[in-house]
């Protein structure tokens, strides 16, 4: 019924950038009216899953220690989009990449906790 939709993972030098892209649709447009939050995580392989950043429908942000003054998130509430542009990137920000959203009012009712699938970003030294 709503899927989460990854894209822009890759390979990249340490120091270069990478910008996510995550798209929440229904299976009937127009079914999503609106998402609390939408976020990032990833999982980096032997490691748990981590926050890297979440976006509120308001505009407050959260972000990882680790990322701060690098990854930037943003939304687009009209388009159920939210997007992670991430600069200065190092080896240890390898992982598979997690979009993330919660509390989704939609035309089948409220949803909790989707995941996409996920992209890999592999950042070489």
């Amino acid at each position: 019924q709503v899927q989460l939709v990854e894209s822009g993972g890759g390979v990249v030098q340490a120091g270069g950038s990478l910008r996510l892209s995550c798209a929440a649709s229904g299976s009937i447009s127009g079914s999503i009216f609106s998402i609390n939050a939408m976020g990032w995580y990833r999982q980096a392989p032997g490691k748990q899953r981590e926050l890297v950043a979440r976006i509120f429908s308001g505009g407050s942000t959260n972000y990882a220690d680790s990322v701060k003054g690098r990854f930037t998130i943003s939304r687009d509430n009209a388009k159920n989009l939210v997007y992670l542009q991430m600069n200065s990137l190092k080896p240890e920000d390898t992982a598979v990449y997690y979009c993330n959203a919660d509390s989704l009012s939609t035309g089948w009712g409220i949803m909790y906790d989707l995941w996409g699938q996920g992209t890999q970003v592999t950042v070489s030294s």
